[in-house]
């Protein structure tokens, strides 16, 4: 695929309307909106009730896991904070203890770029809000925050006892629950012997199976404008990522702030519009392809290709606030062999 086609991404979403290449199958789909997008799950080779039923439970499961881990409303996770803040340790549950561990080891791996720690610091940007303003925060208090080096690393766990030995951190997942979403239904969904699915959390995807003969078919679209510029297909087991600069941003004097904060300086970073990457493995391919985005996004164009072998990417595009274009050669094959459409 010639690069003047890919001269900017925004997220991937789904290529025209999702429909069965099946004779007698159809694909249902059902919608809503949690974690401060838009979210739904197409089931394939199902009855419309059965399809139906099992994208309400997904539904649910999104709704539990967007109240028990809200960054700005009561949830346990402001609770796990306050705890924190008052230098008392926090009795969890397994889930939250596996999810910030997996969430530890990704921030060591990538030298801290990526570090929900920095909870503090994106509140003082105004992105822990539900309607964001231009913010403009002093220098001084910036710098009191990033002194501060609040670390996943400085969380301690005892069996589901969760303390941390620096008060200033401060949790915020807007980067990693969504793509821990993405596993959760997938669980869901293979637990029921759904032979294909494709789950879709704010344009971070994940595949199971195949829709009859064809595999999954999605597009990634302009950051800057409408419509689709180039596709992908997805085999079974595969999940999309997508981080970028235009769902939660503000202007401010010219210059464009988007919601992620790059814990080394804590300003918000802006050479980068958008990275997309593909992960698979495991059964946690949504949450590295969630986590795994933020790293490529905070280092920017000059690093971005180190830092992918440094987590054994291979499938990588970024797209500078220039747009340039900058893909692995894994990716650039990945787009030139995906069909046009969807079976």
């Amino acid at each position: 695929m010639p690069e003047r086609a890919m001269r900017s991404l925004l997220a991937i979403v789904l290529l025209f309307t999702l429909a069965a290449c099946g004779r007698n199958e159809a694909t249902y789909r059902t919608k809503g909106e949690v974690f401060g997008t838009v979210v739904d799950v197409s089931i394939y080779g199902e009855s419309e009730a059965r399809a139906n039923e099992l994208g309400r439970r997904v539904m649910e499961e999104f709704a539990r896991l967007h109240k028990k881990f809200h960054a700005w409303k009561p949830s346990e996770l402001t609770a796990l904070n306050d705890a924190i803040a008052r230098g008392e340790p926090y009795q969890a549950d397994a889930e939250m203890v596996d999810l910030l561990k997996a969430a530890t080891r990704l921030a060591e791996d990538s030298d801290h770029t990526f570090n929900p720690a920095v909870g503090r610091l994106i509140r003082l940007w105004g992105f822990q809000s539900s309607e964001i303003r231009p913010q403009g925060p002093p220098p001084e208090e910036i710098r009191r925050l990033v002194d501060a080096k609040p670390r996943m690393s400085d969380l301690a766990f005892e069996g589901t006892t969760i303390s941390s030995r620096n008060p200033s951190v401060m949790l915020d997942l807007g980067g990693y629950a969504k793509g821990y979403a993405l596993d959760r239904a997938a669980e869901i969904l293979r637990a029921e012997g759904v032979k294909a699915a494709l789950i879709n959390v704010g344009g971070n995807l994940l595949a199971i199976g195949q829709p009859g003969n064809r595999l999954w078919t999605v597009g990634i679209q302009d950051p800057r404008g409408a419509g689709t510029i180039a596709a992908v297909e997805l085999r079974d087991g595969e999940a999309v990522g997508t981080s970028g600069d235009y769902h939660r941003y503000f202007m401010k004097d010219g210059k464009r702030h988007g919601h992620i904060i790059d814990p080394r300086t804590g300003e918000t970073s802006d050479h980068v519009a958008a990275v997309t990457i593909i992960i698979s493995g495991g059964k946690d391919a949504g949450t590295r392809s969630d986590g795994y985005t933020k790293p490529l996004f905070v280092v920017g164009p000059e690093q971005w290709q180190a830092m992918a072998d440094r987590l054994g990417l291979k499938e990588v595009l970024l797209i500078d606030t220039k747009k340039n274009v900058m893909i692995t050669p894994a990716m650039r094959e990945r787009l030139a062999n995906a069909s046009p459409h969807p079976g």
